[in-house]
């Protein structure tokens, strides 16, 4: 299938089958999400992958009880950072010149740009931004999926209190904001498997100045 045509096909699939992704395509939406841009190339994010059935299991009464939640393959948890600060920049140059094989130092007028950012944003609006960017990775993994021809479920639908308690994320500095459950569709049971693409038509989605 083309990208377009994979787009088409994909949808949020209500009822999963319980089998599972091989490996190689479950890496593949890995590296599409890895992949994903960030403003400023931070990733103030983490996605916590879970595939253990009992993990699920727990998480299940703090997702209302969807059944994708148990009947996925494997489960993506986009998670923000709690707190940003001047440490997290400096890793992320270190990283950079350490890549690019370059001295740190030359970094020094991207650094501030990043630290002021950060220094001139209150906390909770540096979590709607890292929320954000977790949302682009969201979005490369939904993406990514549907060209591997694996089934996905973008979910807002849980209480991330819950699910931080269940990960243990809140001490890791983590807020849980999105999940993409990942697997394959139980057509005989999923009432949306064979219903057509519903979307806004170009003509009052596309505004042309």
């Amino acid at each position: 299938m083309s990208f377009l045509e994979s787009l088409q096909w994909r949808y949020a699939t209500k009822r999963m089958n319980g089998e599972q992704i091989p490996s190689e395509k479950l890496n593949n939406i890995l590296d599409a999400v890895q992949l994903a841009p960030s403003s400023f190339g931070l990733t103030p994010y983490n996605v916590i992958v879970v595939q253990d059935p009992a993990v699920k299991a727990k998480l299940a009464p703090h997702c209302y009880n969807q059944p994708q939640i148990n009947e996925s393959s494997a489960l993506l948890i986009f998670a923000h950072w709690t707190t940003i600060n001047a440490e997290n920049v400096a890793d992320y140059m270190n990283e950079i010149a350490e890549t690019r094989g370059i001295p740190v130092e030359a970094l020094a007028d991207f650094s501030n740009v990043i630290n002021g950012k950060v220094s001139n944003s209150s906390v909770e609006d540096l979590q709607v931004w890292a929320s954000r960017q977790a949302y682009i990775a969201l979005g490369f993994g939904l993406a990514a999926s549907a060209v591997e021809g694996v089934d996905s479920t973008p979910m807002e639908g849980f209480n991330p209190a819950g699910v931080n308690e269940a990960l243990g994320l809140t001490e890791k500095g983590l807020n849980s904001v999105c999940i993409l459950a990942l697997g394959y569709r139980d057509a005989a049971n999923d009432y949306l498997a064979n219903a057509k693409k519903v979307r806004r038509n170009k003509e009052k989605l596309f505004v042309n100045f």
